[in-house]
């Protein structure tokens, strides 16, 4: 049959072709793979108007950039985008008489109570961070609420400690690697004596809350000045093998820390410390708390600690300046509060 003639197409363009198996195949270029040649899709059927269909369908996926790439995993997100897509497409269709995604009901979910830590627990982990290498870091997240990405995403750059401001404007990434020996090693990727680095060691923060400048107390700004010195030394000690990262808090070498390894630091400082155990995050939620506590207006918590209108923290519709000044108040507000002594607040009570 001459419908079953397979012309040639142009170059880029869709096919579709009888085969010697006696079904009907479509080829759908969609773009470059990594490698730099094209990206065909494949789709068979049994009649010339299926596969016809399915071509056309690829080539929708492809024009509204819905298609995954070669190899890569659909997350659970982008499945329930399709399939929803998909229902309401079979509505409209007449194949179904309802969609059943838009008749169910989400489930509530519970949010966890947050339990931050005393004043007195915050100082007891002051004390022991004191004697810790890298001590500042987990000043700066009981004192300050930064994230583990924006505290390890510290560079010297985002620190003035002649006017006391910190900016926050990077996020430290998990690290991901990929074997360097081609899967030999016989371990994980993460594990292999050549592993190599597949992702960047950080992000620029987008959100505008996110992108934030937090007033520092002045025991933090000498603490600060310390670590730097601290840090200088180490870099002398290392000499060639100095990595000038500019990060803040680093390993001795000067290279980043691991978000993994840091989080097991803050596991041992809470033993160390005879504090309760809790997450990381628990000490972001214990800066908000004193901040909360201390009376600051919620519009300066809300900037402080980066979260987002709309979010749990009463954030208003859209983001509020806020000085200097107020920032410089916030600041000796909390360093009075978390670096007075016990004796001292109850003689003042």
């Amino acid at each position: 049959m001459t419908e079953r003639q397979r012309t040639r197409q142009p170059n880029g363009a869709s096919s579709i072709y009888f085969g010697k198996d006696g079904k009907w195949h479509g080829r759908v270029t969609v773009g470059v793979r990594d490698d730099g040649r094209p990206d065909r899709r494949h789709v068979e059927r049994k009649t010339r108007a299926e596969v016809t269909r399915a071509v056309r369908e690829l080539e929708r996926l492809r024009d509204e950039k819905k298609l995954r790439k070669p190899g890569k995993a659909w997350t659970v997100k982008t499945w329930l985008e399709h399939w929803v897509e998909a229902l309401g497409e079979a509505l409209r269709r007449g194949h179904i008489p309802t969609n059943a995604a838009e008749i169910a009901k989400a489930p509530r979910l519970e949010e966890e109570e947050i339990e931050p830590y005393t004043i007195e627990e915050v100082q007891s982990l002051l004390l022991q961070a004191s004697k810790r290498r890298n001590s500042a870091r987990w000043v700066i997240a009981l004192a300050l609420g930064l994230r583990q990405g924006e505290a390890l995403g510290l560079h010297w750059e985002d620190i003035d400690l002649e006017t006391g401001y910190l900016r926050t404007r990077k996020n430290r990434l998990r690290p991901k690697y990929a074997h360097g020996c081609g899967g030999d090693c016989g371990r994980k990727a993460g594990y292999c004596p050549e592993r190599e680095q597949v992702r960047r060691e950080y992000k620029s923060t987008k959100s505008r809350a996110g992108r934030r400048t937090i007033g520092l107390p002045d025991p933090l700004i000498k603490l600060l000045r310390r670590h730097l010195e601290e840090q200088e030394r180490e870099r002398i000690a290392a000499g060639d093998a100095w990595q000038g990262t500019g990060y803040v808090f680093a390993q001795p070498d000067g290279s980043p820390l691991v978000p993994n390894t840091d989080y097991h630091h803050w596991k041992e400082l809470l033993q160390l410390a005879g504090v309760r155990d809790g997450r990381l995050h628990d000490a972001r939620h214990t800066a908000a708390t004193v901040l909360l506590l201390l009376g600051v207006p919620d519009v300066v918590v809300d900037a402080i600690m980066g979260w987002e209108p709309g979010g749990s923290a009463r954030m208003r519709s859209r983001y509020m300046h806020v000085t200097g000044p107020v920032l410089k108040n916030v600041a000796r507000q909390v360093g009075d509060a978390l670096w007075s002594s016990p004796d001292t607040n109850r003689d003042g009570n």
